[in-house]
Protein backbone atom coordinates (compact mmCIF):
# COMPACT_ATOMS: atom_id res chain seq x y z
CA UNK A 1 0.00 0.00 0.00
CA UNK A 2 0.97 3.56 -0.90
CA UNK A 3 2.47 5.66 2.01
CA UNK A 4 -0.21 8.48 2.44
CA UNK A 5 0.98 12.32 1.63
CA UNK A 6 2.36 14.12 4.33
CA UNK A 7 0.24 17.06 5.53
CA UNK A 8 1.87 20.79 6.09
CA UNK A 9 0.93 23.29 8.86
CA UNK A 10 1.74 26.35 9.69
CA UNK A 11 0.97 28.25 12.79
CA UNK A 12 2.20 31.61 13.75
CA UNK A 13 1.81 33.34 17.32
CA UNK A 14 2.95 36.18 18.83
CA UNK A 15 4.66 36.06 22.09
CA UNK A 16 4.68 39.48 24.10
CA UNK A 17 6.65 40.85 26.73
CA UNK A 18 3.88 39.82 28.69
CA UNK A 19 4.13 36.40 28.50
CA UNK A 20 7.68 36.09 29.99
CA UNK A 21 8.13 33.13 32.51
CA UNK A 22 5.00 30.95 30.88
CA UNK A 23 4.83 28.02 28.82
CA UNK A 24 2.30 28.92 26.08
CA UNK A 25 0.52 26.21 24.19
CA UNK A 26 -0.10 26.61 20.34
CA UNK A 27 -2.88 23.58 19.94
CA UNK A 28 -3.18 21.99 16.14
CA UNK A 29 -5.63 19.08 15.46
CA UNK A 30 -3.87 15.66 14.64
CA UNK A 31 -6.78 13.96 12.44
CA UNK A 32 -5.33 10.20 12.07
CA UNK A 33 -2.27 7.78 13.76
CA UNK A 34 0.70 9.22 12.47
CA UNK A 35 4.09 7.49 11.75
CA UNK A 36 5.88 10.59 11.64
CA UNK A 37 5.63 14.17 13.21
CA UNK A 38 8.52 16.95 12.86
CA UNK A 39 7.85 20.16 14.26
CA UNK A 40 10.33 23.52 13.19
CA UNK A 41 10.37 26.57 14.91
CA UNK A 42 11.24 30.05 13.77
CA UNK A 43 11.44 33.15 15.73
CA UNK A 44 11.51 36.93 14.58
CA UNK A 45 11.75 39.85 16.91
CA UNK A 46 11.02 43.54 15.59
CA UNK A 47 14.24 45.67 14.94
CA UNK A 48 17.33 43.03 15.40
CA UNK A 49 15.93 42.36 19.50
CA UNK A 50 16.47 38.59 20.37
CA UNK A 51 14.17 36.54 21.71
CA UNK A 52 14.67 33.31 22.92
CA UNK A 53 11.74 30.91 23.28
CA UNK A 54 12.34 27.32 24.13
CA UNK A 55 10.08 24.32 22.69
CA UNK A 56 8.21 21.22 23.52
CA UNK A 57 5.10 19.40 22.84
CA UNK A 58 2.73 17.27 24.69
CA UNK A 59 -0.13 14.86 23.00
CA UNK A 60 -3.67 14.45 24.21
CA UNK A 61 -2.64 12.87 27.07
CA UNK A 62 0.80 14.16 28.33
CA UNK A 63 3.66 15.77 28.07
CA UNK A 64 5.63 13.97 24.73
CA UNK A 65 9.04 16.12 24.75
CA UNK A 66 11.24 19.20 26.22
CA UNK A 67 14.24 20.48 24.34
CA UNK A 68 14.00 24.13 26.11
CA UNK A 69 16.33 26.26 24.34
CA UNK A 70 18.62 23.85 23.00
CA UNK A 71 16.89 22.78 19.51
CA UNK A 72 14.60 24.22 17.23
CA UNK A 73 13.12 21.61 15.75
CA UNK A 74 12.49 17.47 16.61
CA UNK A 75 10.48 14.68 15.37
CA UNK A 76 8.27 12.43 17.23
CA UNK A 77 8.15 8.78 15.27
CA UNK A 78 6.08 5.72 16.50
CA UNK A 79 9.55 3.55 16.88
CA UNK A 80 12.58 6.61 17.33
CA UNK A 81 12.30 10.41 18.30
CA UNK A 82 14.68 13.15 18.97
CA UNK A 83 16.14 12.88 21.95
CA UNK A 84 14.04 14.62 25.12
CA UNK A 85 11.04 13.27 23.55
CA UNK A 86 9.15 9.68 23.31
CA UNK A 87 8.83 7.98 20.31
CA UNK A 88 5.55 6.03 20.27
CA UNK A 89 1.80 6.17 19.38
CA UNK A 90 1.00 9.33 17.49
CA UNK A 91 -3.05 9.21 18.11
CA UNK A 92 -5.67 11.64 16.62
CA UNK A 93 -6.56 14.44 18.89
CA UNK A 94 -5.56 17.84 20.23
CA UNK A 95 -1.89 18.16 20.25
CA UNK A 96 -0.09 21.48 21.35
CA UNK A 97 3.35 22.60 20.81
CA UNK A 98 5.03 23.98 24.00
CA UNK A 99 6.59 27.21 23.61
CA UNK A 100 8.36 28.78 26.73
CA UNK A 101 8.91 32.52 26.89
CA UNK A 102 12.10 32.40 28.20
CA UNK A 103 13.40 35.76 27.04
CA UNK A 104 10.89 38.10 25.63
CA UNK A 105 11.94 41.91 24.24
CA UNK A 106 9.56 44.28 24.89
CA UNK A 107 7.79 44.51 21.97
CA UNK A 108 7.08 40.74 21.73
CA UNK A 109 8.24 38.40 18.97
CA UNK A 110 6.57 36.29 16.37
CA UNK A 111 6.80 32.17 16.57
CA UNK A 112 6.53 30.73 13.02
CA UNK A 113 5.88 26.94 13.43
CA UNK A 114 6.08 24.66 10.64
CA UNK A 115 4.64 21.13 11.07
CA UNK A 116 4.64 17.84 8.59
CA UNK A 117 2.20 15.10 10.04
CA UNK A 118 2.98 12.23 8.29
CA UNK A 119 0.25 9.91 8.32
CA UNK A 120 0.78 5.60 8.98
CA UNK A 121 0.11 3.34 6.18
CA UNK A 122 -2.27 0.56 7.14
CA UNK A 123 -0.72 -2.33 6.38
CA UNK A 124 -0.22 -6.47 7.31
CA UNK A 125 1.99 -6.53 10.23
CA UNK A 126 3.22 -10.55 11.02
CA UNK A 127 4.05 -11.92 14.07
CA UNK A 128 4.16 -14.22 16.57
CA UNK A 129 1.82 -13.44 20.02
CA UNK A 130 3.39 -16.74 21.86
CA UNK A 131 7.28 -17.15 22.66
CA UNK A 132 9.51 -18.41 25.13
CA UNK A 133 12.80 -17.29 26.72
CA UNK A 134 15.89 -18.28 29.39
CA UNK A 135 13.20 -16.59 31.28
CA UNK A 136 11.31 -19.51 32.13
CA UNK A 137 12.09 -22.84 30.28
CA UNK A 138 13.16 -21.80 26.85
CA UNK A 139 16.72 -21.98 25.79
CA UNK A 140 16.97 -18.59 23.81
CA UNK A 141 17.52 -15.34 24.96
CA UNK A 142 14.93 -12.38 24.51
CA UNK A 143 17.55 -11.27 22.16
CA UNK A 144 18.46 -14.33 20.26
CA UNK A 145 14.71 -14.59 20.21
CA UNK A 146 14.53 -10.50 18.59
CA UNK A 147 17.28 -11.97 16.30
CA UNK A 148 15.83 -14.76 14.86
CA UNK A 149 11.95 -13.46 14.45
CA UNK A 150 13.70 -10.53 12.62
CA UNK A 151 15.19 -13.09 10.11
CA UNK A 152 12.20 -14.64 9.48
CA UNK A 153 10.69 -11.72 8.42
CA UNK A 154 8.25 -11.13 11.66
CA UNK A 155 7.61 -7.43 12.25
CA UNK A 156 6.52 -8.20 15.97
CA UNK A 157 6.88 -10.35 18.78
CA UNK A 158 5.74 -11.19 22.30
CA UNK A 159 7.72 -12.20 25.05
CA UNK A 160 5.47 -14.83 27.09
CA UNK A 161 7.51 -16.27 29.75
CA UNK A 162 5.68 -18.67 32.55
CA UNK A 163 5.02 -16.50 35.58
CA UNK A 164 7.33 -14.02 35.18
CA UNK A 165 8.31 -10.48 33.40
CA UNK A 166 12.22 -10.23 33.88
CA UNK A 167 12.29 -10.47 30.06
CA UNK A 168 10.23 -7.74 29.69
CA UNK A 169 13.06 -5.61 31.08
CA UNK A 170 15.95 -6.74 29.45
CA UNK A 171 17.28 -3.74 26.67
CA UNK A 172 16.97 -5.25 23.15
CA UNK A 173 18.76 -4.33 19.97
CA UNK A 174 14.85 -4.43 18.14
CA UNK A 175 15.27 -2.59 14.59
CA UNK A 176 12.30 -2.62 12.93
CA UNK A 177 10.55 -5.59 15.36
CA UNK A 178 8.09 -4.73 17.58
CA UNK A 179 8.56 -6.08 20.81
CA UNK A 180 5.00 -6.78 22.93
CA UNK A 181 5.44 -7.48 26.57
CA UNK A 182 3.47 -10.17 28.33
CA UNK A 183 3.74 -13.07 30.39
CA UNK A 184 1.62 -16.65 30.80
CA UNK A 185 0.00 -16.49 33.23
CA UNK A 186 0.35 -20.60 34.16
CA UNK A 187 -1.61 -22.12 36.64
CA UNK A 188 -2.06 -25.85 37.43
CA UNK A 189 -5.76 -26.09 35.49
CA UNK A 190 -4.78 -23.75 32.27
CA UNK A 191 -2.59 -21.16 31.17
CA UNK A 192 -3.65 -17.62 29.76
CA UNK A 193 -1.45 -15.19 28.35
CA UNK A 194 -1.66 -11.38 29.61
CA UNK A 195 -0.52 -9.51 26.54
CA UNK A 196 0.18 -5.14 26.34
CA UNK A 197 1.43 -5.03 29.88
CA UNK A 198 5.33 -4.87 30.88
CA UNK A 199 4.26 -6.05 34.51
CA UNK A 200 0.32 -7.28 34.59
CA UNK A 201 0.18 -9.08 37.84
CA UNK A 202 2.34 -8.54 40.98
CA UNK A 203 1.23 -12.45 42.08
CA UNK A 204 0.58 -15.13 39.44
CA UNK A 205 -0.86 -17.42 41.81
CA UNK A 206 -3.95 -18.86 41.23
CA UNK A 207 -5.86 -21.88 43.19
CA UNK A 208 -9.53 -21.12 42.68
CA UNK A 209 -12.09 -19.41 40.24
CA UNK A 210 -12.31 -16.05 42.66
CA UNK A 211 -8.58 -16.14 42.38
CA UNK A 212 -8.53 -16.20 38.66
CA UNK A 213 -10.90 -13.57 38.43
CA UNK A 214 -9.05 -10.90 40.88
CA UNK A 215 -6.01 -12.10 38.80
CA UNK A 216 -8.17 -10.60 35.30
CA UNK A 217 -9.18 -7.76 36.85
CA UNK A 218 -5.49 -6.32 37.73
CA UNK A 219 -4.27 -7.72 34.05
CA UNK A 220 -7.24 -5.45 32.33
CA UNK A 221 -6.36 -2.32 34.76
CA UNK A 222 -2.63 -2.95 34.02
CA UNK A 223 -4.18 -2.78 30.33
CA UNK A 224 -3.25 -6.41 29.51
CA UNK A 225 -5.51 -8.76 27.25
CA UNK A 226 -5.99 -11.59 28.52
CA UNK A 227 -5.95 -14.77 25.97
CA UNK A 228 -6.93 -18.28 26.74
CA UNK A 229 -4.03 -20.69 25.44
CA UNK A 230 -4.37 -24.23 23.96
CA UNK A 231 -7.75 -24.72 26.23
CA UNK A 232 -8.26 -28.27 24.78
CA UNK A 233 -4.58 -29.40 25.27
CA UNK A 234 -4.19 -32.69 27.32
CA UNK A 235 -0.98 -33.30 26.47
CA UNK A 236 1.18 -32.82 30.12
CA UNK A 237 -1.00 -32.18 32.98
CA UNK A 238 -2.00 -28.34 33.50
CA UNK A 239 -2.21 -27.40 30.22
CA UNK A 240 -6.21 -27.95 29.43
CA UNK A 241 -7.72 -24.63 30.33
CA UNK A 242 -9.95 -26.01 33.76
CA UNK A 243 -11.72 -22.99 34.46
CA UNK A 244 -14.61 -22.47 32.43
CA UNK A 245 -15.45 -19.89 29.86
CA UNK A 246 -17.68 -17.37 31.82
CA UNK A 247 -15.26 -15.20 32.49
CA UNK A 248 -13.91 -11.66 31.23
CA UNK A 249 -11.10 -13.01 28.96
CA UNK A 250 -10.57 -11.20 25.76
CA UNK A 251 -9.17 -13.42 22.88
CA UNK A 252 -9.09 -17.20 22.32
CA UNK A 253 -5.14 -18.96 21.38
CA UNK A 254 -7.20 -21.52 18.61
CA UNK A 255 -3.97 -22.21 16.82
CA UNK A 256 -1.08 -23.66 19.16
CA UNK A 257 2.20 -24.46 17.39
CA UNK A 258 1.92 -27.08 14.65
CA UNK A 259 -1.83 -27.96 13.69
CA UNK A 260 -2.91 -30.97 16.29
CA UNK A 261 -5.63 -32.52 17.24
CA UNK A 262 -6.37 -30.22 20.04
CA UNK A 263 -6.18 -27.26 18.06
CA UNK A 264 -9.20 -29.20 15.89
CA UNK A 265 -10.97 -29.03 19.27
CA UNK A 266 -10.75 -25.22 20.33
CA UNK A 267 -11.72 -24.93 16.41
CA UNK A 268 -14.72 -26.74 16.51
CA UNK A 269 -15.58 -25.10 20.31
CA UNK A 270 -14.79 -21.52 18.31
CA UNK A 271 -17.32 -22.15 15.81
CA UNK A 272 -19.80 -23.04 18.15
CA UNK A 273 -19.48 -19.66 20.45
CA UNK A 274 -19.59 -17.52 16.70
CA UNK A 275 -22.58 -19.71 15.88
CA UNK A 276 -24.41 -18.68 18.97
CA UNK A 277 -23.80 -15.00 18.33
CA UNK A 278 -20.92 -14.35 20.09
CA UNK A 279 -18.11 -12.59 18.72
CA UNK A 280 -14.84 -13.70 20.00
CA UNK A 281 -11.12 -13.06 18.32
CA UNK A 282 -9.26 -16.26 17.53
CA UNK A 283 -5.35 -15.55 17.57
CA UNK A 284 -2.37 -18.36 17.13
CA UNK A 285 1.20 -18.67 18.50
CA UNK A 286 3.77 -20.99 17.64
CA UNK A 287 4.73 -21.23 21.58
CA UNK A 288 8.27 -22.03 20.78
CA UNK A 289 10.52 -22.91 23.76
CA UNK A 290 13.45 -24.62 21.92
CA UNK A 291 14.63 -25.72 18.73
CA UNK A 292 12.53 -28.01 16.67
CA UNK A 293 11.28 -28.86 13.70
CA UNK A 294 7.58 -28.41 13.70
CA UNK A 295 7.76 -26.24 16.55
CA UNK A 296 9.54 -22.87 15.30
CA UNK A 297 8.78 -18.69 16.05
CA UNK A 298 6.35 -17.92 13.41
CA UNK A 299 4.34 -21.15 12.90
CA UNK A 300 1.71 -19.56 12.83
CA UNK A 301 1.77 -16.26 12.12
CA UNK A 302 -0.16 -13.64 13.53
CA UNK A 303 -1.08 -10.82 10.44
CA UNK A 304 -2.81 -7.77 12.13
CA UNK A 305 -3.88 -5.00 9.51
CA UNK A 306 -2.95 -1.74 11.03
CA UNK A 307 -1.92 2.31 10.48
CA UNK A 308 -0.67 2.41 14.03
CA UNK A 309 2.64 0.69 13.95
CA UNK A 310 3.44 -0.02 17.52
CA UNK A 311 1.84 -2.52 20.07
CA UNK A 312 -0.64 -0.79 21.61
CA UNK A 313 -1.45 -0.40 17.57
CA UNK A 314 -1.23 -4.37 16.91
CA UNK A 315 -3.04 -5.42 20.16
CA UNK A 316 -6.38 -2.44 19.33
CA UNK A 317 -6.49 -4.15 15.41
CA UNK A 318 -6.54 -7.64 16.94
CA UNK A 319 -9.19 -6.55 19.75
CA UNK A 320 -10.73 -5.36 16.74
CA UNK A 321 -10.44 -8.81 14.96
CA UNK A 322 -8.45 -7.49 11.96
CA UNK A 323 -6.15 -10.74 12.03
CA UNK A 324 -5.63 -13.80 10.22
CA UNK A 325 -3.32 -16.63 10.98
CA UNK A 326 -1.15 -18.67 8.43
CA UNK A 327 0.75 -21.32 9.03
CA UNK A 328 3.85 -19.97 8.52
CA UNK A 329 5.03 -15.92 7.72
CA UNK A 330 4.88 -16.91 4.28
CA UNK A 331 1.88 -17.18 3.96
CA UNK A 332 -1.03 -18.11 2.78
CA UNK A 333 -2.59 -14.54 3.24
CA UNK A 334 -6.47 -14.58 2.91
CA UNK A 335 -8.44 -10.96 2.28
CA UNK A 336 -11.46 -11.02 3.47
CA UNK A 337 -14.64 -8.13 2.70
CA UNK A 338 -17.57 -7.36 2.01
CA UNK A 339 -17.56 -4.05 0.28
CA UNK A 340 -15.43 -1.25 2.01
CA UNK A 341 -15.57 -3.59 5.33
CA UNK A 342 -12.96 -6.00 5.85
CA UNK A 343 -12.66 -9.53 8.95
CA UNK A 344 -13.25 -8.16 12.24
CA UNK A 345 -16.43 -5.95 10.69
CA UNK A 346 -19.66 -5.86 11.59
CA UNK A 347 -21.87 -5.07 8.46
CA UNK A 348 -25.68 -4.17 8.25
CA UNK A 349 -27.43 -6.55 6.12
CA UNK A 350 -29.74 -3.86 4.57
CA UNK A 351 -26.44 -2.53 3.20
CA UNK A 352 -24.73 -6.01 2.85
CA UNK A 353 -22.94 -7.04 -0.48
CA UNK A 354 -21.53 -9.96 -1.55
CA UNK A 355 -18.50 -11.39 0.39
CA UNK A 356 -15.22 -11.47 -1.48
CA UNK A 357 -12.45 -13.72 -0.42
CA UNK A 358 -9.00 -13.39 -1.96
CA UNK A 359 -6.25 -15.73 -0.92
CA UNK A 360 -2.46 -15.50 -1.90
CA UNK A 361 0.59 -17.11 -1.50
CA UNK A 362 -1.38 -20.82 -1.65
CA UNK A 363 0.11 -24.03 -2.95
CA UNK A 364 -2.18 -25.62 -5.53
CA UNK A 365 -4.59 -28.22 -4.08
CA UNK A 366 -4.93 -26.05 -1.07
CA UNK A 367 -8.93 -25.99 -0.29
CA UNK A 368 -9.77 -22.18 0.63
CA UNK A 369 -13.37 -22.96 2.47
CA UNK A 370 -16.21 -19.96 3.60
CA UNK A 371 -17.52 -20.85 6.96
CA UNK A 372 -20.85 -19.62 8.55
CA UNK A 373 -22.68 -20.77 11.29
CA UNK A 374 -24.11 -23.35 9.04
CA UNK A 375 -20.34 -24.77 8.29
CA UNK A 376 -18.78 -25.08 5.00
CA UNK A 377 -20.90 -23.38 2.47
CA UNK A 378 -18.04 -22.89 0.02
CA UNK A 379 -14.97 -24.44 -0.98
CA UNK A 380 -12.74 -23.77 -3.98
CA UNK A 381 -9.19 -25.73 -5.01
CA UNK A 382 -6.13 -23.72 -6.03
CA UNK A 383 -5.66 -25.16 -9.45
CA UNK A 384 -2.59 -26.61 -10.63
CA UNK A 385 0.35 -23.90 -11.55
CA UNK A 386 -1.44 -21.12 -9.63
CA UNK A 387 -0.84 -19.69 -6.18
CA UNK A 388 -4.08 -17.81 -5.28
CA UNK A 389 -8.18 -18.17 -5.64
CA UNK A 390 -11.07 -15.88 -5.61
CA UNK A 391 -14.98 -16.58 -4.36
CA UNK A 392 -17.48 -14.28 -4.03
CA UNK A 393 -20.33 -15.37 -1.65
CA UNK A 394 -23.85 -14.01 -0.31
CA UNK A 395 -23.70 -14.14 2.95
CA UNK A 396 -26.38 -11.67 3.81
CA UNK A 397 -28.87 -13.90 5.88
CA UNK A 398 -26.31 -15.15 7.85
CA UNK A 399 -24.54 -14.41 11.24
CA UNK A 400 -20.80 -14.03 10.23
CA UNK A 401 -18.37 -15.50 7.18
CA UNK A 402 -15.02 -16.46 7.86
CA UNK A 403 -12.19 -18.45 5.68
CA UNK A 404 -9.91 -21.20 6.30
CA UNK A 405 -7.41 -22.46 4.10
CA UNK A 406 -6.48 -26.45 4.04
CA UNK A 407 -3.44 -28.19 2.79
CA UNK A 408 -1.85 -31.63 2.36
CA UNK A 409 1.77 -31.85 4.07
CA UNK A 410 3.67 -33.84 2.71
CA UNK A 411 6.14 -33.98 5.44
CA UNK A 412 3.58 -35.46 7.62
CA UNK A 413 1.41 -37.08 4.94
CA UNK A 414 -1.67 -35.33 6.47
CA UNK A 415 -4.40 -32.50 5.51
CA UNK A 416 -4.13 -29.28 7.97
CA UNK A 417 -5.00 -26.13 8.22
CA UNK A 418 -2.68 -23.61 6.65
CA UNK A 419 -4.75 -20.53 7.12
CA UNK A 420 -7.59 -19.10 9.22
CA UNK A 421 -9.15 -16.03 9.35
CA UNK A 422 -11.63 -13.83 11.93
CA UNK A 423 -15.26 -13.31 10.56
CA UNK A 424 -17.11 -10.56 8.87
CA UNK A 425 -20.55 -9.98 11.27
CA UNK A 426 -23.63 -9.70 9.58
CA UNK A 427 -26.38 -7.57 12.40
Amino acid sequence: MDTPHSISLRLEHIISYADEGRIVPVPFEVSQHLQVLRVHMEVAAPNGQSAVIDLGIADPERVRGWSGGARTEFMIGTREATPGYLAGAIAPGTWSVLLGAYRIPEDGCMVTLFIELQPAAARWLKGDLHVHTFHSDGVYSPQETVDLAKDIGLDFLAFTDHNTVSQNRVFLETGDLIVIPGMELTTYNGHANLLGSSDPLHDFRVASQEELYERAEEAHLANAKIVINHPHDDTYPGCKWGYGFDWEFDWIEVWNGPWRPYNQLTLEWWQQQLASGKRLVAVGGSDTHRPHPYVCHGMPTNWVFTSDHTAEGILAAINDGKVFISFSPQGPTIDLRCGFAMMGSVVSRSVAQDVEVSVAAANPGDRVRIVTELGTECECVVRAGETQCAIAFDARERLFCRVEVWRYFEEVQQTLMAGLCNPIYFR
